[in-house]
């Protein structure tokens, strides 16, 4: 079967006050590393987010720790936290070591 990476981005986010309740991340994923950072820099832009990020150094964080994350902070106080991660769509199976089934022998 053919391994195909996939790559996961996660946006989650910080409580802006510790008596609010944390909210879950929202997780999205793509089969193409420039979709994935054309999304994230949009989404940005859309939200009025300064992007802090380029297709370059996501892609080398990648190849170097398998992911990226950066924290958005505004005067010291973070808001999110942005990661991407590879994740590996049918991974190989181990193989076990094990008898065949015993096969009554034919007449």
């Amino acid at each position: 079967m053919n391994q195909q990476p996939i790559y996961e981005l996660s946006i989650q986010p910080y409580p802006a006050l510790p008596d609010q309740r944390r909210r879950d991340a929202s997780v999205v994923y793509f089969s193409n590393l420039k979709k994935t950072v054309e999304f994230l820099l949009t989404t940005l832009n859309i939200h009025g987010w300064e992007p802090q990020v380029s297709y370059s150094t996501i892609y080398r964080n990648l190849q170097l720790r398998d992911k990226f994350w950066q924290d958005y902070e505004v005067s010291g106080v973070k808001f999110f936290r942005v990661v991407i991660s590879k994740q590996i769509l049918n991974p190989v199976l181990p193989a076990v070591e094990m008898e065949d089934y015993p096969r009554k022998p034919r007449r």
